[in-house]
């Protein structure tokens, strides 16, 4: 099973809005996740981004892969070096 650590998209038509999730990567993006971890909203100025560095870092400890866009917003809050 290959974890990855994604965003879900929420929020209106022309608005995204996104959680921060951790999912196998056969679920669909929308679809059904292991845990919420945080959100990011790109529409605020600056963008707003509010993860869990604890969690995002336990679940890269056990091999969740995050996307590229993930894996800059770890680097944005420091979950990640």
């Amino acid at each position: 099973m290959a974890v990855k650590i994604r965003l879900k998209r929420m929020g209106a038509k022309k608005a995204p809005f996104y959680r921060v999730v951790v999912a196998d990567s056969r679920y669909p993006r929308d679809g059904r996740f292991i845990e919420e971890i945080g959100t990011y909203n790109p529409l605020t100025d600056p963008s707003e981004v509010n993860i869990d560095t604890e969690k995002a870092q336990k679940w890269l400890k056990n091999g969740a892969q995050p996307t590229d866009t993930v894996r800059a917003l770890l680097k944005k809050v420091g979950a990640i070096s």
